[in-house]
C-alpha cells in the first residue's frame, strides 16, 4: 500500500484512517459548497427543461454533449491523462478548452485525480475507491475535495501540464469561461437554451465504458 503524498511529491508515512467519516457534517471548503451548487443547478435546469422545450435547443444541447464529452475523451482522458497520443498545441489546447464546459473541472485537477485513480485502483487511495461505498465512488467524492487530497496528495503528477502556461491560467480562471459561457447562452437562446445546454445527456459514453465493460473485482 502507498503511503499519502504531500505536495511536494515526498512520501509520508502512516495508513489512512478507517474510522467513518461524516460527509455531511464536516467542514466544506469552498471548492466543495461551489462543486455542489452547481450539480444543484444542473438537475435544477433539467427539471425545467420540459417546460421550456424547443427544438432548436434541443439540438444545440446535443450538439454541446457530443463536442464536450468528445473533448474530454480524447483531450482531459486520452491525450493528457494518458498520454495515448501527442497533439499540435493549436489543436491539443482548443480540445481542452471545450472540456472545460462540461463541467468536469480544469484540467490540472482532473487530469490529477484521475492519474491517481489508476495508480492506486480500488485500493484506499483511489480518489473514488469502491471501497468506501457506491455513493461514495460516483457521487460524494466529488464535493469532498480536502479527504481527496488527503488520500492523494497534492498534484505532484501532473507536473508536465503544470509547466505549461496554458493550463495554470485555465486552472486559475475556469470559474470565468463557465460564467461567460452560460452568460452568453442565455442571452442568445433564453431558458430554452439554458437547460438543454444543461441537460444534454445523463449517462456518457466513458461512464458505461469504465463502470460496466471494463468493471472488474475489487477488494472487498
Amino acid at each position: 500500500m502507498c503511503d499519502p503524498i504531500r505536495e511536494d511529491g515526498s512520501s509520508q508515512r502512516g495508513a489512512l484512517s478507517k474510522e467513518k467519516r461524516p460527509y455531511i457534517h464536516r467542514e466544506w471548503s469552498w471548492a466543495d459548497i461551489i462543486r455542489a451548487l452547481t450539480v444543484m443547478v444542473v438537475h435544477f435546469l433539467c427539471l425545467l427543461a420540459p417546460f421550456y422545450y424547443k427544438w432548436e435547443a434541443l439540438r444545440f444541447g446535443f450538439v454541446l454533449y457530443a463536442l464536450t464529452s468528445l473533448s474530454i475523451t480524447f483531450s482531459y482522458h486520452r491525450n493528457l491523462a494518458h498520454r495515448s497520443f501527442k497533439l499540435p498545441k493549436w489543436l491539443e489546447y482548443p480540445l481542452a478548452y471545450f472540456a472545460v464546459f462540461a463541467l468536469q473541472g480544469d484540467p490540472l485537477d482532473w487530469v490529477s485525480i484521475h492519474r491517481f485513480h489508476h495508480q492506486f485502483t480500488d485500493s484506499d487511495r483511489d480518489p473514488h475507491s469502491p471501497i468506501e461505498g457506491f455513493w461514495f465512488s460516483h457521487v460524494w467524492w466529488i464535493c469532498d475535495t480536502r479527504y481527496i487530497k488527503y488520500k492523494c496528495g497534492g498534484r505532484n503528477n501532473v507536473m508536465d501540464l503544470k509547466q505549461q502556461w496554458f493550463y495554470r491560467f485555465l486552472r486559475m480562471t475556469i470559474g470565468f469561461h463557465v460564467l461567460m459561457f452560460w452568460t452568453v447562452l442565455y442571452l442568445y437562446g433564453g431558458l430554452p437554451y439554458l437547460t438543454c445546454g444543461g441537460v444534454k445527456l445523463f449517462i456518457s459514453i466513458n461512464y458505461i465504458i469504465h463502470k460496466i465493460i471494463c468493471m472488474r473485482p475489487y477488494e472487498k
